[in-house]
């Protein structure tokens, strides 16, 4: 049984290893093969820069775990990161052109008329270029530009800062007195070499502005060292709401140096739910952590948070990964505040993410309890969000006694 595992892993990586070069190849073919003459300075610079662009994306997936020092990730994640998201759609906007080309061809074909070609051949007018190279000249423009555009769009909606969402959420056990009690919950801010002390100033202010009874911070905060990003965390020491602020981890504190981080989270005032809850006036509050900590002995206890409790109370879990709630429903919890999708974060990643997690973003039911997912207020990898708007939801429970 381990040598079939063993063998599909090797053919499993070879596969991906595969079509990550084809894709490669179709676009420095569509970009740069068919766009320029052989050995023309044109055809030089664009392979330089896709070889290039290629190995800074590289370089800044790797450097964190490769110990590169921390200036040096920040000086490779803008381009590479960057280059990652234009990758994405240059190709998507290629494969368009593909539909467009015959099209395109055909029009030229047509257009021109025999009077040209009569000329052409006399000599009145200069051979004009090729059709195949003005048709591959003009899709791969167009498609350049489709896609610095749609990065551009991309990278200003991330990098603005999260919008406030409202959503009220009726609960059928929720006493009458906790009526209209408000939770702003962020996830997925991801502090790192990109995002920084300013990014995390705004998502501060945007959660202070919106006033709330209690603030959950739903996990992956963060994407390096304490020794890092101690800076760029210290504005999160300005959270407030009437009854504080509260942390469960996700799976990037796993790869980031988790037990630092859970002691630096309570340093700055936030309350750490470690497979724990604690009970407020009208509810209880639970979180468990992230299903990445089993890697290291902490993974989701959810009898230990949820087991003894009175199930007459209403129970709110903060969950980092929305594939929780199967484990939430079996311990009766009312409502599951999670985040870790993006939404996607880049069309059409939503369709990526729907494959491995039962809600992507919103909120909908299982059995008796509901699942909120946040589509988080940062960005993982390039600072760029297309068609998944980042966000902080103000969740305002609702009581069915009221």
């Amino acid at each position: 049984m381990d040598v079939v595992i063993a063998i599909g892993v090797v053919i499993g990586a070879v596969v991906g290893v595969l079509g990550v070069v084809g894709v490669h190849w179709f676009l420095w073919r569509r970009l740069v093969w068919d766009t320029t003459e052989r050995g023309s300075i044109a055809r030089r610079v664009g392979t330089g820069v896709i070889v290039a662009g290629t190995a800074l994306l590289i370089g800044a997936f790797a450097s964190e775990s490769a110990g590169v020092p921390f200036l040096i990730t920040q000086i490779i994640a803008w381009p590479g990161y960057m280059w990652g998201a234009l990758f994405v759609y240059l190709v998507l906007w290629l494969l368009v052109g593909e539909l467009v080309r015959p099209l395109f061809r055909r029009w030229i074909a047509h257009s021109r008329t025999p009077e040209d070609a009569a000329e052409t051949a006399a000599g009145d007018h200069p051979a004009p270029v090729s059709r195949r190279l003005f048709v591959s000249r003009a899709v791969g423009a167009a498609a350049t530009l489709a896609a610095v555009t749609t990065v551009g769009y991309g990278t200003h909606s991330a990098l603005t800062g999260p919008r406030v969402k409202q959503l009220t959420v009726p609960l059928a056990n929720l006493p009458r007195a906790a009526h209209g009690f408000r939770i702003a919950v962020v996830s997925d801010i991801h502090l790192g070499p990109i995002l920084g002390r300013g990014f995390a100033e705004r998502v501060v202010e945007t959660i202070n502005g919106t006033q709330p009874d209690l603030i959950a911070v739903v996990g992956d905060l963060v994407d390096g060292s304490v020794e890092h990003l101690r800076s760029a965390t210290e504005p999160l020491a300005r959270l407030r709401a009437r009854h504080g602020a509260y942390f469960v981890t996700g799976n990037h504190e796993y790869f980031s140096g988790a037990e630092q981080w859970i002691e630096h989270v309570q340093e700055l005032g936030l309350r750490l739910l470690a497979n724990s809850r604690t009970e407020l006036p009208y509810f209880d509050l639970a979180g468990v952590n992230d299903i990445q900590g089993e890697r290291i002995g902490q993974g989701p206890d959810f009898a230990a948070a949820l087991g003894d409790r009175d199930l007459a109370r209403t129970a709110v879990l903060l969950a980092h990964q929305p594939v929780q709630i199967h484990d939430a429903v079996e311990f009766g919890v009312d409502l599951q505040l999670s985040g870790h999708t993006h939404g996607g974060q880049l069309w059409p990643g939503n369709y990526l993410a729907g494959l491995a997690n039962p809600t992507v973003a919103g909120l909908e039911r299982y059995g008796d309890t509901q699942l909120y997912v946040t589509r988080g207020a940062g960005a993982w990898g390039p600072p760029v969000r297309v068609g998944a708007p980042s966000d902080i939801t103000v969740v305002e429970l609702a009581s069915k006694q009221a």
